[in-house]
């Protein structure tokens, strides 16, 4: 069952309806009106028109473009839709703002084929850099490749083709998920990693035969080599990078903005990121409606939880009630914690990043303070210690009604543990493209019986009665939402083959994970996800009708109009 706010919609208002019998004035006119389209409210009494009017950044009004026609004025903007398919603006629940714009400032790796390829890359870019300027890059996957590196350690390739390429610039490339990365010999040097180093907890320095690290670090790890870029970083003036900040926030707007996204939720920073997203907000420099999860230690948390807890900050442009935590790792880099070990690294049963313990005081700080805990939790392991933590919190909390904690991936989960998401009311923030992007692959590492038992189940948790909310995790994913509504209905991979296609959503389903279950997730149902008078006029314009067109058309639309609070902020 999708839970979401009751409402009846008053579809078009009483004087609307005499204007238009010619028995009273005419409505205040509306400074946007939507005409002659599919529009799909998601609101039980009316779920489709043809129109729709806005006024202060709310929605008026819906109905029959003759009935709309009352409230265009001289100043109207009237958008001719000409039968094209809008939605409720579409909501990405777990994504990263800031590393969308970063990854625009680095190398984009994610097309790569070879570590030839990104070697390649990077000796370009040291030609271009600065002496002793770090060279960064995002997006390789080592499983998308054409071929194995050769030396190689699990798959993951020796440092010293890159160290050779570049001697003197740190090189620092990480992996599609975030949760490992590659280093040359200078970034190594300057973080001090020598044979020696040990792993730190919930982390590993990966080695070869002889003791050597290669280059290789996962999850936890990877602060030791990233210390290269803080290096780098303190060397700049206060104004230089506060212009680069500045620039990766303009840049992760505008990319949200273009591919449809009205509002996101922002997976993870630091509170002086918060700040700088205010200072945005008061120049009017954002325009994408932000859902901020907090990552800061418990003991900040407890200490500044009632002042950082922020509700519709600019006119509904910021919220921050959430927490975020991680568990544990990703599966590509066999970091996922799980139950059993890996079918193809049968000494490894992943990674915990985060003790239990810690977690537990994270979510007594969380539910006592009013704030939502999300948890990255991507192996069955770590899921069931997830919802373990959750179930005990709110054992401990009876009187706490509605917390709506969530689990972030939810990728591999056992059987026995599905059914728990729709018992305790626990959201499932998942992302179809994952699936899809990974599943030919998964079956290695999990083994058939996991992967068809618990992977990507968002059949199996809806039908608990779990709400289950869409999203991308950008830039692991572009942040684009079609080829995710279209992994959701279809989980066909490249191949054409469908992984475990009982699993898919109908296109209703779907719609939904990125709207109203988005803004459910959010606890932002009453303001926004579906289209209803007194509602925020975020609204979303795509050139095919994704509900009806022909499953393999879904991947030629396009984002047309991007409408958040009766602004079009993009339009193609």
């Amino acid at each position: 069952m999708i839970l979401h706010a009751l409402r009846l919609p008053v579809l078009i208002t009483f004087a609307a309806a005499l204007a238009l019998a010619g028995c009273g004035p005419k409505p205040e006119p509306a400074d946007l009106v939507l005409t002659n389209g599919k529009i799909v409210t998601l609101e039980q009494a009316k779920p489709e028109v043809q129109a729709l009017a806005a006024r202060g950044g709310v929605i008026a009004a819906l109905g029959t473009s003759k009935e709309m026609e009352a409230y265009i004025g001289p100043a109207t903007q009237v958008i001719d839709l000409d039968g094209r398919l809008a939605t409720p603006g579409f909501i990405d629940s777990h994504l990263h703002f800031t590393g969308i714009g970063q990854a625009k400032l680095s190398l984009d790796l994610t097309k790569a084929r070879s570590w030839e390829e990104i070697v390649a890359m990077v000796a370009e870019a040291v030609r271009e850099a600065k002496p002793g300027q770090p060279i960064t890059g995002r997006g390789w996957h080592q499983e998308k490749w054409d071929k194995r590196p050769e030396p190689n350690v699990d798959g993951l390739p020796l440092h010293d083709a890159l160290s050779k390429v570049s001697p003197d610039n740190p090189v620092v490339l990480t992996h599609a998920s975030g949760h490992s990365c590659l280093a040359n010999a200078k970034a190594m040097e300057l973080g001090k990693v020598t044979p020696a180093t040990p792993d730190p907890a919930g982390g590993q320095v990966v080695k070869d035969a002889k003791g050597r690290p290669i280059g290789a670090f996962l999850e936890t790890a990877q602060g030791l080599v990233r210390r290269s870029l803080a290096l780098w970083a303190a060397s700049r003036t206060p104004e230089e990078k506060l212009e680069e900040q500045r620039r990766v926030v303009e840049l992760a707007d505008r990319e949200c903005l273009s591919k449809g996204l009205t509002s996101i939720t922002d997976a993870g920073v630091g509170w002086s990121q918060v700040e700088l997203y205010k200072s945005a907000i008061d120049q009017g420099r954002l325009g994408v409606r932000l859902n901020v999860m907090l990552s800061e230690g418990n003991k900040r948390l407890a200490e500044h939880a009632a002042e950082w807890r922020i509700l519709g900050y600019g006119g509904n442009r910021l919220t921050v009630r959430s927490i975020k935590r991680l568990i544990d790792g990703a599966l590509g880099a066999h970091g996922a914690w799980l139950l059993e070990p890996y079918s193809d690294l049968p000494s490894s049963t992943g990674l915990n990043t985060e003790p239990v313990e810690d977690l537990k005081e994270t979510a007594r700080i969380a539910i006592e303070n009013g704030y939502q805990l999300g948890v990255h939790a991507i192996g069955d392991r770590a899921n069931r210690e997830t919802l373990d933590i959750y179930e005990a919190a709110f054992k401990a909390h009876p009187d706490k009604k509605d917390v709506r904690f969530r689990i972030e991936h939810a990728q591999h989960l056992a059987a026995v543990d599905i059914a728990r998401f729709g018992a305790l009311g626990v959201i499932a923030a998942m992302q179809a493209i994952h699936c899809t992007s990974d599943g030919p692959w998964i079956a290695l590492r999990l083994g058939e019986r996991r992967a068809e038992e618990g992977a990507y189940a968002w059949r199996k948790l809806m039908d608990t009665g779990a709400v289950v909310s869409n999203g991308t995790d950008a830039p692991v994913e572009d942040c684009d939402p079609i080829p995710g509504f279209y992994a959701s209905v279809t989980r066909k991979m490249k191949n054409g083959q469908a992984f475990y296609p009982g699993q898919r959503m109908t296109r209703e389903e779907a719609l939904r994970s990125y709207t109203l279950n988005g803004a459910y997730a959010a606890f932002e149902e009453g303001i926004k996800g579906s289209l209803a008078p007194g509602k925020l006029a975020d609204v979303t314009v795509f050139s095919k009708d994704l509900m009806t067109c022909p499953e393999e058309d879904i991947r030629q639309a396009e984002v047309l109009w991007t409408i958040v609070g009766g602004r079009i902020l993009y339009k193609k």
